[in-house]
């Protein structure tokens, strides 16, 4: 019997590279593209790889990312190159006949002021946060481009398109870009410079008073591929009536002390600040995990042990930094 193939869409992201190294270690074959082999926003190409490659599964790790800054900056960018990513990857798996499918959307996706913990039935229920109201509309579209062809094809076709949400990742293959990443990665570059050039003080935006819930990669990719090899008849039973389902660790720290917690593992000595007349995003997000207790997932990586070697893989340079 041969070895079923899966296209991990996005492989040298985050998310994509630790989908990767999960897989090496499984009975399967791994079928990745480099940007400049299968540039994911030409739809052309990306129909003609999928029509000459006999796919069993699709990851779709592949997005255009970035923390509030980036967001704020490149708005087009980013609900342009989402939109076109998702759309020419999911139809065209369907059009080779592709039959599972994972879409990563992120939790974002739900209203400013939702109720917390963030139920999956929230989307939709409000106003997004206008910090990342594009990207976060570009993945609420790519949920509903799934659930939608489940309607259309799931019993005509035999598809089965799925859908996580993960909460704020962090870990190896983060991007430590100083104008573009997310905020562990962020203050883990600035505490560690801070530390590299003695400076008396490192600069945070916003209060310190928002509460986030973190994730390390290696669960989130544990996670998804237990998602995906749950049971069709169970899954959708869980899931109802939504389309997707949350991922996180359900658990949440304040930027603040989120901030602390890095300065002691960088052994950084100076003081924190924050620039209150920077923006703070939404005030709290965290995920509600009653779904994900379901399908029996639980996760092994703790914040602090996880930050941890994240910094390792900072200064090893594991991680992009550019």
């Amino acid at each position: 019997m041969s070895k079923p193939k899966i296209f991990i869409a996005g492989h040298k992201g985050m998310v994509g590279s630790a989908l990767v190294r999960l897989f090496k270690k499984k009975k399967v074959e791994i079928i990745t593209k480099e940007k400049k082999e299968l540039n994911l926003l030409d739809q052309k190409k990306v129909r003609t790889f999928f029509k000459n490659n006999k796919i069993d599964q699709v990851y779709l790790a592949a997005a255009k990312v970035g923390g509030i800054h980036a967001n704020n900056t490149y708005p087009a960018e980013f609900i342009y190159e989402n939109l076109m990513i998702q759309n020419n990857v999911i139809h065209s798996a369907f059009l080779s006949g592709v039959k599972k499918l994972l879409f990563l959307g992120s939790s974002c996706i739900y209203p400013k002021n939702a109720k917390q913990p963030l139920k999956e039935e929230e989307l939709l229920t409000g106003k997004l946060e206008p910090t990342n109201e594009p990207y976060a509309l570009a993945k609420i579209a790519g949920i509903k481009m799934c659930e939608s062809y489940n309607r259309q094809y799931g019993n005509t076709h035999g598809i089965d398109y799925r859908c996580v949400m993960p909460t704020n990742l962090y870990g190896p293959g983060d991007n430590y870009n100083p104008q573009n990443s997310h905020v562990v990665t962020g203050l883990i570059r600035r505490f560690h410079e801070a530390k590299v050039n003695n400076l008396k003080f490192v600069t945070i935006w916003g209060t310190g008073s928002p509460l986030r819930e973190f994730l390390h990669v290696e669960d989130m990719a544990r996670a998804a591929i237990q998602i995906m090899n749950v049971d069709k008849k169970k899954y959708y039973k869980i899931i109802k009536p939504m389309s997707h389902i949350n991922i996180g660790s359900g658990r949440e720290i304040s930027i603040k002390d989120l901030a602390k917690t890095i300065k002691k593992i960088v052994k950084y000595k100076g003081k924190i600040k924050f620039d209150i007349t920077k923006p703070n995003g939404t005030l709290r997000k965290l995920t509600s995990l009653r779904r994900l207790a379901k399908i029996g997932f639980k996760c092994k990586i703790d914040l602090e042990e996880g930050l941890e070697q994240a910094y390792f893989d900072f200064k090893t340079g594991n991680s992009p930094q550019n």
